[in-house]
C-alpha cells in the first residue's frame, strides 16, 4: 500500500488534527511515518496564524517537493490553517503543492491522498464545521504525553487575530466526549493530559451555556493512569475563584497556569477587544499566587500592537518586571490581513517593535533565572523524555515545565531509569531556562 509522510507544524491544537488524519490513513491501508524520501506522498499539516507561521508552511511546501525529484514523492498535500485560509491560492502560488484540503475535509483524507498519489488531484474543502472532534488519533509525540482538544474555534475576535476566519466559531466537546477520550489515552499509556481549545475557560459555553471547565476537570482528575493534567490558554477574565480552588486541591492538577494576557495597557487591550488593564491583572497574578502556594504562571504578550506608544511599551514593561512571571514569551505584532487591527493607523516600525520585544525578553531572563536559582537546592519531581548522549544525561520537565514552551530538567542519575516514568531530581545548578540535578 501507499507510504505516507506527514509533516505538523503549528500548535498543540494542530498537532491533535494530524493525529487524527494519521488514524484516518493508518484504517484504510497506507503505512505511515515514513521517511519522506520513501513516501509517496507527504502531508504538509500547516499553521498560517501568522506570517511567521506562513513562511514555515511554505519552506516546508517547497522542501518536501525536492523528493518529487530525490525520492518516491508523487504528490504534496497540504492541510491545516493555512490551507482553509488561502485555499485555492495555496496551490495556485505555490505550484510545489498538488492539493489544498480545509479542514472540513480532514474526515476523508485518506481518499484524497490515494487520488492525489494516482494522478487524480483535486482541491476539498467541506464546512469547517464538520471537522470532526471525536476522531481516534495516532499520537505523534512521547507515548506518555498527549493533548486532549477540548473544543475548537473561537469567539472572542481579538481584532488582531484570524482564527475566528479560519477555525469558525466555538464548538466544544461534551464532556463524556472528553472524558471518554481520556480514558482511551491512559489506556495506551499516557500520563500527562495537557488540555488545549483556543480558551479553555470558554469550554461549555456554546452547548451548556456557562463555563464547565471545572467540571471537566473533575472527572479528568478521576481517570486511573493520568498522573499529571496541565491547562493552557485560559484567559484572564474567565479565571474563576472555583478554577483556582479546584487547582489548589486537586493534586494532579499541576500548579500551573497558561494565561495569554498579550499587553498591560488597559487602552492597547481595548483595541485589541481584550478586557482589563495592569492594574487589574496584577491583581489576578497576586490572588492567584495567594490561593494556590507554588504555581507557576505563563504568558504570552505582543509588542508593537498599531498604535503601541513609547509610555505604553513602558507600562508593559513595568508590569513584566512587577508580575514577574516565571514562563513568559513576547512576540511582534502580525498585521494579518483580513483582521480589523491591520487596518488600524500607526502601524508601528518594525524594528521597534523587535526592539521592545527583544528589551522585555532580556528582561524576562533575568527574571527567570532569578526563579530557577531559587530552586537550588529543591527536589523537582520530573518525568522522564529522554537521554542525552552528548552529555551523558537523562532530562524531562518538572509540572512547572509545558513541551516545547519551557525549559527541561537535565539530571545524573546512578541507574537506568525508563523514558515516561517519572524521578524525583534534586536541583545543584541552572542553565538559563533549565535545571540542572541529580536523581535522590
Amino acid at each position: 500500500m501507499y507510504k505516507i509522510s506527514m509533516v505538523s507544524l503549528g500548535c498543540p491544537k494542530n498537532q491533535v488534527d494530524a493525529e487524527q488524519m494519521l488514524y484516518s490513513l493508518k484504517q484504510a491501508g497506507f503505512v505511515i511515518g515514513v521517511p519522506e524520501a520513501e513516501a509517496d506522498a507527504i502531508i504538509i499539516n500547516t499553521c498560517g496564524f501568522i506570517e511567521d507561521a506562513k513562511s514555515e508552511a511554505i519552506e516546508n511546501i517547497i522542501e518536501a517537493a525536492q523528493y518529487k525529484v530525490d525520492g518516491n514523492c508523487k504528490a504534496i498535500i497540504v492541510t491545516g490553517c493555512l490551507a482553509e485560509r488561502y485555499r485555492d491560492d495555496v496551490t495556485t502560488e505555490i505550484p510545489e503543492a498538488d492539493v489544498c484540503v480545509g479542514l472540513g475535509s480532514n474526515g476523508n483524507i485518506a481518499e484524497i491522498v490515494k487520488n492525489a498519489i494516482e494522478g487524480k488531484a483535486q482541491n476539498s474543502y467541506g464546512d469547517k464545521e464538520a471537522l470532526d472532534l471525536n476522531g481516534k488519533r495516532i499520537l505523534g509525540g512521547w507515548p506518555f504525553t498527549a493533548y486532549l482538544k477540548i473544543g475548537d474555534g473561537c469567539d472572542n475576535c481579538c481584532t488582531y487575530c484570524a482564527i475566528p476566519k479560519i477555525r469558525g466559531r466555538m464548538r466544544s466537546r461534551t464532556i463524556e466526549d472528553c472524558v471518554a477520550e481520556a480514558k482511551q489515552l491512559a489506556a495506551q499509556g499516557v500520563r500527562e493530559l495537557i488540555v488545549v481549545a483556543q480558551d479553555t475557560t470558554a469550554y461549555g459555553t456554546d452547548i451548556y451555556g456557562e463555563s464547565r471547565l471545572c467540571e471537566l476537570l473533575s472527572e479528568l482528575c478521576k481517570i486511573e493512569g493520568i498522573e499529571w493534567i496541565r491547562t493552557l490558554y485560559t484567559y484572564p477574565e474567565r479565571i474563576t475563584d472555583e478554577l483556582l480552588h479546584l487547582l489548589a486541591r486537586e493534586e494532579k492538577l499541576v500548579k500551573y497556569l497558561d494565561i495569554p494576557i498579550q499587553h498591560a495597557c488597559g487602552e492597547i487591550l481595548k483595541r485589541m477587544n481584550r478586557r482589563g488593564d495592569s492594574q487589574s491583572l496584577l491583581a489576578l497574578v497576586n490572588k492567584i499566587r495567594a490561593t494556590v502556594p507554588d504555581v507557576t504562571l505563563r504568558t504570552t504578550l505582543i509588542t508593537g500592537f498599531p498604535g503601541e506608544t513609547e509610555q505604553q511599551y513602558e507600562e508593559l514593561h513595568n508590569f513584566v518586571r512587577e508580575a514577574k512571571f516565571d514562563r513568559l514569551g513576547c512576540f511582534t505584532y502580525s498585521a494579518e490581513e483580513g483582521t480589523i487591527a491591520a487596518e488600524m493607523p500607526d502601524q508601528v516600525d518594525q524594528q521597534v517593535k523587535q526592539d521592545r520585544a527583544e528589551h522585555i525578553m532580556e528582561t524576562q531572563l533575568d527574571i527567570a533565572s532569578a526563579k530557577n536559582e531559587a530552586k537550588i537546592g529543591t527536589v523537582q519531581r520530573v518525568l522522564i523524555e529522554g537521554w542525552d548522549d552528548y552529555i551523558k544525561c537523562y532530562y524531562g520537565r518538572s509540572a512547572a515545565d509545558a513541551p516545547e514552551i519551557d525549559g527541561k530538567v537535565f539530571f545524573m542519575a546512578k541507574e537506568q531509569l525508563l523514558i515516561g516514568d517519572f524521578a524525583d531530581v534534586q536541583i545543584n545548578d541552572t542553565l538559563e531556562y533549565d535545571l540542572l540535578g541529580e536523581q535522590i
